[in-house]
């Protein structure tokens, strides 16, 4: 029974909390705004507003163009090693949005320390719903790293080592991106898409040189869902001869959230396999919780809106027991421990960004960082257990690429419930998906982790990695995104299968 008490409670919590979700939706959003504050809390980030809406005042005057400035951070720290930052193109700045009533995106932009010519243009899309895509420049995959003096160090294994790479604030009302006006903040994935869509018009006008190079999307977490939505957007865009042309070669979803149904269904699964629930808990999740989050979802479905609200409420209680039973395990990370309140402490990118000597070389005037916008993420709550996995089929079968990697330690969006609908979805290499071989990622001779291939589909279980893998695995994530945009992450693989065959 003591196993089984904590899912009592929350089935009492349940039945008690439906029929004032029903009654009163006020009453919901803020039980979920109150949990996207703890969450932003846990990893010590302090936002000084819930969304950049800024009043006309304060807002940035601005043309119908793209407003772009040549970047020089303060406080970068150089070696003999690096090139010098001159050398290369850093931009930031702000395009209005096209098709908004006034929002403006902002962005960064760093060319390729490699060969900027030839090398692809890389988007990072940080996922939340609503935390900035700072949040991987400066501790994952960006240019440099903060350190606690404030100073910035260069990363050895950034990104713009292999790519031209551009970080979004998105959706508007997340970072220094902002609005005059509250409805420009979006509430599903064909407004967030719509909107990247005309922002990569207008960077690509701004940039023509670049519109030829491979372009690749990326990102983690929440981007699950964004990512499949904006290459469905740009591949639409590109059969209808809308705009420019973006050359879209693939998507890389990191510990992705993109078909929920399957993903939550795989929590006690990794949670007993983990050691974090018993099986007697396992077992009383799959009987009761499990089926009731599955039967939500389905009430949810394409278009449903408090329906989906609470699936949203229903499902997350399958996540929240076992956090309970988890204590202070950091749920990012399972073999680390979150201390008091922080998983992480990802601080020092709001002091930094918050410098006037900072800002003023951004050009952001009065608008304030928010590093993770809770009113963003209250918003996307009716999108949140919509299956994304829909649209990626047709992106497949037209020869477009898609990588889905997952840090093993990581329990919010882990890998074995990636893994499942990867296995699931269906497309016409389906089944010889599922039957390739899983063979060793290699990395300077040793195993960084498990992939799977099979035509442009790949699935890599990273090693030694939780929810961020760029942030643990630095080196091993470079190489994967060198190998799999340049086309060549398969090839173990196809190494392998040849000595079975030979064999």
């Amino acid at each position: 029974m003591g196993n089984s008490s904590p899912i009592s409670l929350f089935i009492l919590h349940l039945l008690l909390l439906l029929p004032l979700f029903f009654s009163s939706s006020t009453r919901a959003f803020d039980d979920v705004a109150l949990h996207a504050k703890n969450l932003i809390r846990d990893l010590n980030l302090f936002p000084d507003a819930d969304v950049n809406v800024a009043a006309v005042a304060d807002s940035i005057p601005q043309p119908r163009r793209i407003v772009e400035k040549r970047l020089r951070f303060p406080n970068l720290i150089g070696s003999d090693s690096e090139p010098s930052v001159e050398d290369l193109g850093h931009h930031a700045g702000y395009y209005p949005i096209q098709h908004s009533q006034a929002a403006r995106m902002f962005y960064f932009f760093f060319e390729s320390r490699n060969n900027r010519t030839e090398d692809p243009v890389v988007i990072w899309l940080t996922g939340g719903p609503g935390c900035s895509s700072e949040l991987a420049l400066f501790y994952e995959n960006g240019p440099f790293k903060i350190a606690d003096n404030l100073s910035l160090v260069w990363n050895e294994y950034g990104w713009d080592k292999a790519s031209n790479l551009l970080y979004v604030d998105q959706p508007t009302g997340t970072g220094f991106s902002y609005s005059t006006d509250s409805r420009d903040i979006r509430h599903n994935e064909e407004g967030v898409s719509n909107d990247l869509y005309d922002f990569l018009q207008a960077f690509f006008a701004e940039h023509p040189q670049y519109a030829k190079n491979n372009f690749f999307i990326t990102g983690e977490s929440y981007a699950g869902h964004y990512i499949p939505a904006f290459a469905t957007r740009i591949h639409r865009g590109n059969k209808a001869k809308e705009g420019i042309h973006i050359n879209l070669k693939g998507l890389a979803i990191g510990n992705g959230l993109t078909n929920p149904a399957i993903q939550y269904k795989a929590y006690p699964d990794f949670a007993l396999e983990v050691g974090i629930i018993t099986k007697s808990t396992h077992n009383l999740l799959n009987s009761v919780l499990v089926p009731t989050c599955e039967s939500a979802i389905k009430l949810c479905g394409t278009n449903g809106k408090t329906s989906c609200m609470a699936a949203y409420l229903v499902c997350n209680l399958i996540f929240t027991d076992i956090r309970l039973h988890a204590g202070d395990k950091n749920y990012y990370d399972i073999r680390k421990k979150c201390v008091g309140t922080l998983c992480y402490d990802f601080s020092n990118m709001e002091k930094f960004l918050n410098q006037k000597s900072v800002r003023d070389s951004l050009g952001v005037g009065k608008i304030h960082f928010v590093s993770c916008s809770t009113e963003v993420y209250t918003a996307m709550m009716v999108d949140w257990m919509r299956n994304l996995e829909v649209g990626i089929p047709a992106l497949l079968e037209d020869g477009i690429n898609l990588l889905i990697y997952a840090g093993e330690y990581d329990l919010i969006c882990n890998w074995l419930g990636n893994s499942r609908w990867v296995h699931a979805m269906e497309w016409s290499g389906q089944k010889e998906f599922a039957t390739s071989l899983e063979v060793p990622f290699v990395v300077d001779g040793s195993e960084a982790g498990l992939l799977k291939s099979h035509g442009p589909l790949s699935f890599l279980k990273v090693h030694d990695a939780g929810h961020m893998v760029p942030m643990d695995q630095p080196k091993a994530a470079l190489e994967m995104l060198k190998k799999w945009s340049n086309g060549t992450l398969a090839e173990s693989r196809t190494v392998k299968e040849n000595l079975v065959a030979e064999m």
